[in-house]
């Protein structure tokens, strides 16, 4: 051999030591082995992952909801009109709409609202100094300044959960609980 070459100690034989130092690395079955593994794991846990992040119909409603509230919110401080929140158990349908929209807009705004999801209803509203309402149709009032009504909304999902939401009647903010809290009139 030639001391030219890169794998030859400077003795110029090879040892046992040698030979596995420069042999590094994985065989096609060992890569094959691990990405095969890497698949099964990946197929057992995408759908539980998928379907808990992205297809939760409780989730899903309730992140309607608060988004509502925020932008009714933001649009009664933007432009100093008072917005109502209606939800409507019978039809489980919610839409905002504001003081200064005629009848037409308004019937423009419920048919237009958002429906729950599959297997979601609107199990009551508890409105301050009025207690619970669950039937019918129920509004929630955001006052010029964004001041919203202290209430909560309680959803329910036919797998037996229970959410509850609560609206911060000052700060704006929408408290979400994963259980059913009663509220003392």
């Amino acid at each position: 051999m030639s001391s030219a070459s890169p794998y030859v100690p400077i003795g110029g034989t090879l040892s046992a030591k040698h030979i596995l130092v420069q042999m590094r690395g994985y065989t096609l079955i060992e890569f094959i082995v691990v990405v095969a593994l890497i698949g099964i794991m990946l197929g057992v846990s995408a759908p539980k992952v998928r379907d808990a992040l992205f297809t939760d119909p409780l989730k899903g409603t309730a992140r309607k909801m608060v988004g509502l509230i925020h932008e009714a919110r933001n649009e009664s401080i933007r432009i100093h009109e008072a917005h109502t929140l209606h939800m409507d158990m019978g039809s489980s349908r919610f839409w905002m709409d504001r003081a200064a929209m005629n009848d037409e807009e308004m019937n423009m705004a419920r048919k237009n609202g958002h429906a729950l999801s599959d297997g979601v209803k609107i199990q009551d509203v508890w409105l301050a100094g009025k207690g619970k309402k669950s039937a019918g149709e129920t509004q929630i009032r955001l006052n010029e300044k964004g001041y919203i009504q202290p209430s909560a909304i309680h959803l329910s999902c036919e797998d037996g959960r229970q959410w509850t939401l609560v609206l911060s009647p000052f700060l704006g903010k929408v408290k979400i609980l994963e259980k059913y809290v009663d509220f003392v009139p």
